[in-house]
């Protein structure tokens, strides 16, 4: 008997390297440094959640999922090609997104730079959209997200500790971040760096 027919007439295609990808906004060193204290004292006193490490904080625009390299530095060539303008942003209060009575994710919302934020984050999306990826079925909320609850329902959310008085910055620059998942969590590193006039 000769060899099973299935296994020649595989045709041998390389695998196209993707990209887990969002686009997003930093967040300065000195207002990191502050919410490094805080979501470390936060660990403690909420552990049904699990807290972001301050080296992961930032704003995300848009998530855009599993992609090929190519088509997510097309979108940012396109973005590049754009005057972006920089902006101010203050972040503000404490929120969650809530199912019931059960907190599932713990962000701080902005006190400044929401218009912008938002505006921002839909000429991202228009990009997305003509780049042919689907659309962003919930709206855009500007937040910066804190924790993810470790139960998928949801957990209560003991007082924290009050968040710090940050000073305001200008968002100068969008990044294209790549997200992958380690043992540890989530390693974003930053593919591409998108000046805002």
């Amino acid at each position: 008997g000769g060899e099973p027919l299935e296994e020649v007439n595989q045709p041998q295609v390389a695998p196209r390297p993707n990209v887990r990808a969002f686009f997003g906004l930093p967040l300065p060193d000195e207002q990191r440094a502050m919410l490094a204290g805080f979501v470390a004292s936060c660990v403690t006193a909420a552990p049904g959640f699990r807290w972001t490490p301050a080296s992961n904080l930032h704003l995300t625009l848009r998530f855009i999922g599993s992609v090929e390299r190519s088509l997510a530095d097309r979108i940012a060539d396109r973005l590049a090609g754009q005057s972006l303008r920089s902006f101010e942003i203050e972040l503000g209060e404490l929120g969650t997104f809530k199912r019931g009575r059960l907190a599932r994710v713990v962000w701080l919302g902005l006190r400044t730079g929401v218009e912008a934020l938002t505006s921002l984050a839909a000429e991202v999306e228009a990009e997305c959209a003509s780049a042919g990826l689907e659309a962003e079925k919930r709206p855009f909320q500007p937040h910066l997200t804190l924790a993810r609850a470790r139960a998928r329902d949801g957990a209560p959310l003991p007082s924290l500790p009050p968040t710090p008085g940050m000073a305001p910055w200008r968002a100068t620059e969008l990044v294209l971040y790549s997200s992958r998942l380690s043992r540890t969590g989530s390693v974003y590193e930053p593919l591409r760096l998108l000046q805002l006039d």
